[in-house]
């Protein structure tokens, strides 16, 4: 079995657990053997929980690669030999497509290499990366399309080089869409409490009310959960704010009343989906991780606890950025949330280039998607900058996360050009430029300009340190003794190396 803390056969590996009734450490990510070292939790990050288990490997755990692969040849076998074949050409493309997706899962499920999770189980997590790599292969699929003018009749309705296109493509997934949307005003009545409207005053907050509120607070609160940082939480948060209002002449339904951004977007559903997060951020860090087997346990209150527990995580890493600490840090946080900001702002490009109505289903797959691999990426990017080994690689699923978020930015820019060429207001660019010269200056002066004048002054101090004691040492041998205007120097028992008289 390929879990991080179990093995079934061949003894414990390093940060495995060790045989059941001892306590065992969690393996560090930068491949540190917890048992190694000398004393309890050496080996282990200070931001890293300390963690019990009893090594007890169930069924539940093991791989079943021979059982997976016989019910695949079975299944294989039955639509090849009794059942019998469409005369459909699209039915049986959409079922053989359909076939390899799957085959291409039950693979990956079984033979795929671990990530940093393991609960609920090791086999959920390389499921949604399996997906991560279908969901790129299409979305390449769509990228690399030829001129419908030079093909085949059949071919030509694949073709995707225009926007229209792939509206119609995706009729092949859902018949309902390749529609215009419906055209919303979300800023047109700002008014909070309308006088004119005597019914209803306050019609203009109710009206915007919708599913997208708890919508908002449930990202925002698994956002806190990935990024586990209440600074950079915030910063996305209010940053996307301003991205609407400097892309509300793209996009209309960017266009919201100024109350809607920062009172009911920033501080009621961002805010207090961070503040929720952090609260279960808080319990997750003193939780004690203590992991015994189902069957090990007397009572059914405890075998009922035991399963609720298995869907929260094996262990616990606090995750401490620290983007000032050095420029690669600085570089780091400021990419990530860059790659969050874009990812975002590439669910309402997409919707709008491709016609897709809010709560369409592929939408909802989308963002179930991205709560799945994102916190196994954020995972995996932390322990990538927390390494100290000089060869390291990045993770897997980040790796294919920000594949995913700039391959879908290329395809907007492919299908529709038009909207993202759209020049912005003059005072809006004047706003980003004024920031992004200020961010620019603030990282010069901190990790060059300051690192420059402190290593100055650090020499300077040195250097008069070192012509007091010479100047001392001189007069001590010229039978000198030193005056109130001569620098201070050590006693004579301290320059000797015998500690003086208190």
């Amino acid at each position: 079995m390929r879990r991080g803390e179990r093995r079934g056969a061949g003894g414990p590996r390093p940060g495995s657990p060790v045989p059941a009734g001892k306590a065992s450490l969690e393996e560090p990510p930068d491949g540190a053997a917890a048992g190694g070292a000398s004393g309890r939790g050496a080996g282990r990050r200070s931001t890293e929980s300390e963690v019990y288990d009893d090594g007890t490997n169930t069924f539940f755990w093991r791989a079943h690669t021979l059982s997976v692969l016989f019910i695949l040849t079975c299944a294989l076998g039955y639509v090849t030999l009794l059942e019998e074949t469409p005369r459909d050409t699209a039915y049986n493309t959409k079922r053989g497509i359909v076939a390899s997706i799957l085959v291409f899962l039950c693979f990956g499920v079984t033979q795929a290499k671990d990530g940093p999770f393991s609960r609920p189980h090791p086999a959920y997590w390389r499921f949604w990366l399996c997906v991560s790599v279908v969901y790129e292969l299409f979305l390449i699929f769509i990228l690399f399309q030829c001129p419908p003018q030079h093909l085949a009749p059949l071919t030509r309705v694949l073709a995707l080089q225009t926007v229209q296109d792939g509206r119609q493509f995706l009729k092949y997934v859902d018949p309902r869409l390749g529609v215009p949307l419906p055209e919303r005003d979300y800023g047109g009545n700002c008014l909070i409490y309308d006088p004119h409207n005597e019914s209803d005053p306050f019609h203009n907050v109710w009206d915007k009310l919708d599913g997208f509120v708890p919508a908002h607070f449930l990202g925002w609160y698994l956002k806190t959960l990935m990024i586990r940082d209440w600074w950079m939480c915030t910063i996305v948060s209010v940053m996307f704010e301003f991205l609407e209002y400097s892309l509300e002449h793209q996009l209309p339904n960017f266009s919201e009343c100024w109350w809607d951004h920062w009172i009911m977007d920033v501080l009621v559903c961002n805010g207090l989906g961070i503040y929720c997060g952090m609260k279960t951020l808080e319990w997750l860090s003193l939780k004690t991780y203590k992991w015994q087997g189902l069957w090990n346990i007397p009572t059914y209150k405890g075998k009922m606890k035991r399963i609720a527990f298995q869907f929260t995580p094996y262990s616990w890493v606090r995750f401490e950025w620290k983007p000032a600490s050095s420029l690669r840090r600085w570089l780091a946080v400021c990419g990530i949330i860059l790659v969050f900001l874009l990812a975002e702002l590439n669910t309402f490009y997409l919707k709008f280039v491709l016609w897709l109505p809010p709560e369409h289903s592929l939408v909802l797959l989308r963002l179930v998607f991205f709560v799945n691999v994102g916190g196994v990426a954020m995972r995996e990017i932390y322990d990538f900058m927390d390494d100290p080994k000089p060869h390291k690689k990045l993770g897997q699923q980040a790796w294919l996360v920000a594949a995913i978020t700039a391959t879908e930015l290329l395809i907007v820019v492919k299908y529709d050009p038009h909207t993202l060429t759209l020049s912005l207001p003059f005072y809006i660019s004047q706003c980003w430029t004024l920031g992004s010269v200020l961010v620019l200056t603030w990282t010069v002066w901190r990790f060059f300009l300051r690192d420059i004048t402190l290593r100055y002054k650090e020499t300077r101090r040195q250097q008069q340190q070192s012509r007091g004691d010479q100047s001392t040492a001189m007069s001590h041998v010229d039978g000198h003794r030193p005056g109130p205007e001569d620098p201070p120097g050590p006693t004579e028992p301290e320059s000797e190396g015998v500690p003086a008289p208190d």
